[in-house]
């Protein structure tokens, strides 16, 4: 259907052309023009919604200045008539100006709910969670959305997926593994049915580290910092910026362990003390065992002593219980 209306567009233009021209030379004339629009419909799949938006927006506000600013030309009394060109020149200065200026300051415009494949609507009063690069990485972030504990949007940066894609192809292996692991936790939370996802056009070229733009991004969008690293949470509480820390919501929800309980661990490893064992929980919580070096191999019960707990994690001390 779309070709049958295409070809249409170009018998009608060419007709129009021979027939207002009078000659070949209107029918090669529209012909050239109706092919010329056909070829700029072709490239506009490539261009993003957004970028057209924002060079249009420019030339329109463009050609409003430079007509109205024709206008107060013709009110003025000369002597001689105006040449036409004077017209055209402003049209086309205007027009230019309006396009180049919008499009350096795109980082002011915002056209946030184009950015969303799915028109969700988010429970009012909700606001947007901007995600760094270490807590896409960590993954649980999408166990997380998945409880639905998390609503509202959840915001990715641009330039929070460039930088996963630059370390998903490093020639480390490991980084090359931790930026393929961002990034199949991306197509994840996309995939979510009832979770508000979109990407962020926003950047901020005058700061270099992803770091600030993303404090200077949760800062423009009033909204809140999700992350899991412990030096971007100082810094942004710093600069008065809410954050989110996984580590946090993951101590929270931890088991309580009270001095006095037996608990059944593995003892692993040595500690940095002389005597001490090290053994973890299945979360990842490491178990300190005065006296437990020996027992290095074996699974031994302990009893609690004490439990430190501070933002970048859990430590439980304990001593082995055979020794009570």
């Amino acid at each position: 259907m779309i070709w049958i209306i295409r070809v249409l567009f170009l018998f009608i233009c060419a007709g129009l052309g021979y027939r207002l021209i009078d000659d070949r030379l209107g029918l090669l004339a529209f012909s050239l023009g109706a092919v010329a629009i056909l070829l700029l419909e072709f490239a506009s799949k490539r261009v993003r919604l957004k970028t057209f938006l924002i060079v249009a927006s420019g030339l329109i506000v463009g050609l409003i200045c430079a007509n109205l600013l024709a206008y107060c030309i013709t009110l003025v009394p000369f002597s001689y008539p105006i040449p036409r060109f004077i017209f055209i020149a402003l049209n086309l200065s205007l027009g230019y100006l309006g396009i180049i200026i919008a499009w350096k300051k795109r980082d002011e415009i915002a056209f946030a709910s184009l950015t969303s494949k799915r028109k969700i609507t988010p429970r009012e009063g909700a606001r947007t969670k901007v995600l760094d690069t270490s807590v896409i990485i960590d993954g649980r972030i999408a166990d997380i959305c998945q409880t639905k504990f998390v609503e509202g949007t959840l915001l990715i940066p641009r330039f929070v997926l460039r930088e996963l894609q630059s370390i998903a192809d490093s020639s480390d292996s490991l980084k090359r593994n931790r930026g393929r692991r961002g990034l199949d936790i991306l197509n994840r939370l996309q995939k979510q049915k009832d979770l508000d996802v979109k990407i962020s056009e926003q950047d901020f070229p005058a700061i270099r580290e992803v770091d600030g733009k993303l404090i200077q991004l949760t800062k423009v969008l009033d909204g809140l910092l999700v992350t899991n690293d412990f030096n971007l949470n100082k810094v942004a509480e710093l600069q008065a910026v809410e954050v989110l820390n996984v580590n946090e919501l993951a101590n929270a929800l931890r088991p309580v362990v009270l001095p006095g309980e037996v608990m059944n661990v593995r003892i692993i490893k040595g500690g940095k003390d002389p005597g001490q064992g090290v053994a973890y929980l299945d979360d990842g919580t490491m178990v300190v065992v005065d006296e437990g070096e020996d027992f290095m191999g074996k699974t031994m019960d302990v009893v609690v002593t004490s439990v430190l707990q501070t933002t970048a994690g859990r430590m439980i001390f304990t001593r082995l219980k055979e020794a009570t």
